[in-house]
């Protein structure tokens, strides 16, 4: 027998980072929510998982760095719903190309947040771990999220609101219905008059399973499986969380990298292979993790090389890596976060309750419709 559920005020599908996110902040708004997560807790088949992201405010334009801005005080709130620390500030540090870090540099400034320009020298005086090139951005209201707590934290905070959160509900299909969209579980189905699809990955494939109308229009996603890797410290010093820009000293593509429970992590952006994320195979590309080990023997010193122990993650992308958050009839899309969503989330999920509610408009950058492919 199939159970019916409902209608509840909105039902939100996807229990990732984002997915929480809009679940708290719904249920905070007093909205009747259930949250419906495919896998079960802690999986590590997403985006979400892991000990480790970055959080930090410095980016070229004022909408980012306002954005991540106004996560902060709500990952506070969250840790202070739960009880649970999850964002440990250990400040950031950009460098590269001058370009980069001080047009970041001049956002920071406009906007009156805190950030010092140091020279190499400096830099590696502070933090003897690392090597640097031209100049050294860093601002200290920045650090590391714990990937897998946070996502538990903002679920327990959803959960405190009021919001219903089931683990293994795999969403079939979406419906328009009379309240609003009946969503097909493995168990039953869900009515509620608004839905939310934070599905990641899996965001698009639902979409194409919906028979509502009207049918939000995506831009293109790419889902990508990336491998950042763990190294074993061999110093004892501070670790910022850094973005090492190329174009300078180092050549190819950018990496990332924080400490972590797990070592000193650090990754490329965006460079791994397209996948499907039913069918990808979680193996880590030997000669990315060589490439990986090859810039920590130049540019970190506080590490040992040989160390690298490699993971595997989705990144679903759009063209301009800005994401998608908007809403159209009975339905919110949040999607293609671009491996560097993460940080942003309870901002995001403000957003999405706004959106739900029909209290705002979604930003221009974040509207459906096509994208232009950023050009280097």
């Amino acid at each position: 027998m199939v159970q019916v559920n409902g209608p509840v005020d909105v039902v939100v599908v996807g229990g990732g980072v984002i997915g929480s996110a809009a679940a708290w902040r719904l249920a905070a708004r007093g909205r009747s929510v259930v949250l419906l997560e495919q896998f079960g807790p802690g999986h590590r088949r997403g985006a979400s998982h892991g000990t480790s992201r970055i959080y930090r405010q410095a980016y070229e334009d004022d909408f980012h760095t306002t954005l991540a801005g106004r996560a902060l005080p709500l990952w506070r709130a969250a840790e202070k719903l739960a009880g649970t620390r999850v964002l440990t500030l250990t400040g950031a540090v950009d460098h590269g190309h001058p370009v980069c870090t001080l047009a970041r540099a001049k956002t920071l400034a406009t906007l009156g947040i805190a950030h010092e320009v140091l020279d190499p020298a400096e830099a590696e005086k502070r933090w003897p771990g690392m090597r640097f090139d031209t100049s050294v951005l860093f601002h200290p209201a920045a650090g590391r999220l714990h990937a897998d707590r946070s996502v538990q934290v903002l679920k327990d905070a959803a959960q405190r609101a009021g919001a219903e959160v089931r683990h293994r509900a795999a969403v079939r299909e979406i419906h328009g219905a009379a309240t609003g969209v009946e969503v097909v579980t493995d168990t039953g189905v869900v009515r509620a008059r608004h839905a939310v699809l934070a599905a990641g990955a899996w965001t698009r494939s639902l979409l194409a399973s919906t028979s509502i109308a009207p049918t939000p229009v995506l831009p293109p996603l790419r889902t990508t499986q990336e491998q950042p890797a763990h190294f074993v410290p061999v110093i004892d010093a501070e670790w910022p969380s850094f973005v090492h820009h190329p174009g300078a000293e180092l050549a190819g593509e950018g990496i990332y990298g924080l400490g972590s429970e797990s070592g000193i992590k650090i990754g490329e952006h965006g460079t791994g292979p397209v996948v499907h994320p039913d069918t990808r195979d979680f193996r880590a590309d030997p000669d990315g993790v060589q490439r990986l080990a090859d810039y920590a023997s130049v540019w970190l010193p506080g590490v040992d090389a040989s160390t690298a122990v490699a993971d595997t993650c989705l990144y679903t992308s759009t063209p301009d890596s800005r994401f998608v958050v908007d809403r159209l009839g009975d339905v919110t899309v949040a999607a293609g976060f671009s491996g560097h969503g993460f940080k942003f989330a309870p901002a995001v999920g403000d957003l999405v309750a706004g959106l739900a509610a029909g209290d705002v408009r979604s930003p221009e950058p974040f509207r459906f419709g096509p994208r232009a492919a950023v050009v280097a």
